[in-house]
């Protein structure tokens, strides 16, 4: 099935990840990053956070593109963000190689989550959809010097949880249940599926 056609598409991230994912489902867009205060509240949920930290980056791009134009703007922002999940905490990037070998530790041997928010704003009207996709993710047993391997790569150090599952990392993830885009940092068919629904109204 072909994508939504939509005269501009723009991601608001500056992730090459995403970018690859909507070229793979042949969108091509706009890449302007949004300048938002990722910072989650203690104790939040974690679910709604996501989605709201997506709605944000959404709207902070659409707001920037409507003050530079004075007339109706024919174009969907796509904003998102995502959260590894352990034990219902959140792992960010790693700061430090320390860092990202804990959690590499408190990955290894079992299950956990990855939860993408994602918000599309239709620049035009200004209605906004959103949702979120998880992910159950189970990694095996990492030994300490697979650990230290892998971090010597350097690839740990720009993703949430400390590892991609679309890179090296692949060889520690023994199964998924739910969406594997959703793994590497965009659900693909939930796009599609706020995209067509936002056609649609």
């Amino acid at each position: 099935m072909p994508p939504v056609s939509w005269p501009e598409v723009i991601l608001a991230s500056a992730s090459p990840r995403r970018l690859e994912l909507l070229r793979q489902i042949g969108i091509e867009p706009t890449v302007e990053p949004a300048d938002v205060d990722e910072t989650l509240d203690p104790g939040a949920d974690l679910a709604v956070a996501v989605v709201e930290l997506a709605r944000a980056k959404a709207d902070a791009v659409a707001r920037s593109r409507l003050l530079l134009s004075d007339r109706p703007i024919e174009a969907v922002v796509i904003g998102a963000d995502t959260l590894v999940v352990v034990d219902g905490e959140p792992l960010g990037k790693p700061a430090s190689p320390a860092d990202a070998a804990a959690m590499l530790r408190r990955l290894s041997g079992r299950s956990h989550q990855v939860m993408t928010g994602v918000a599309v704003v239709h620049l035009t009207s200004g209605r906004t959809l959103d949702a979120v996709a998880t992910t159950d993710v189970h990694v095996r047993a990492i030994t300490d010097d697979e650990i230290d391997a892998y971090i010597a790569t350097g690839e740990p150090f720009d993703k949430a949880g400390a590892y991609a599952i679309q890179g090296r990392a692949a060889v520690f993830v023994e199964g998924i249940s739910g969406d594997h885009s959703n793994v590497v940092g965009l659900p693909l068919p939930l796009v599609d599926r706020l995209l067509r629904t936002l056609r649609q109204a």
